[in-house]
């Protein structure tokens, strides 16, 4: 892109310069994906993660996500496809209140029973 210097300098000592970007720039500039501009998704860490062996060609590649939030666990069993990704089973640790866990929603027992709940429901 051409872009137009101007000089601020008021001494010869000085050496700033004022980079100008003009109409043919910002017309022509490409943004990045929201995600990437939010800094949620690195992308190329993405494709490597869910990128599935030629010779298993539309099968899905499962995953196991755990979220934990302020106040719960939250685990999910996910796969991608071109899409959007899925999600297979899920379960909250604040379902563990049907089973008779009532506080400590968050700590790691709370993690190993939600993941056991997960599976349990993967597996159905």
């Amino acid at each position: 892109p051409e872009l137009r210097l101007v000089n601020f300098a008021v001494d010869s000592n000085m050496a700033f310069v004022k980079v100008y970007k003009n109409k043919a720039y910002h017309k022509r500039y490409q943004t990045k994906y929201r995600r990437r501009r939010e800094g949620k998704t690195d992308y190329f860490q993405r494709r490597r993660m869910v990128k599935q062996d030629k010779n298993k060609y539309n099968t899905p590649k499962y995953r196991l996500v755990v979220r934990i939030s302020n106040t719960k666990v939250i685990c999910q069993v996910i796969y991608t496809t071109i899409t959007g990704d899925r999600v297979l089973a899920a379960a909250e640790s604040t379902e563990l209140k049907n089973y008779g866990i009532t506080v400590g929603l968050k700590n790691y027992a709370a993690a190993y029973a939600t993941g056991l709940l997960v599976a349990r429901r993967t597996l159905k």
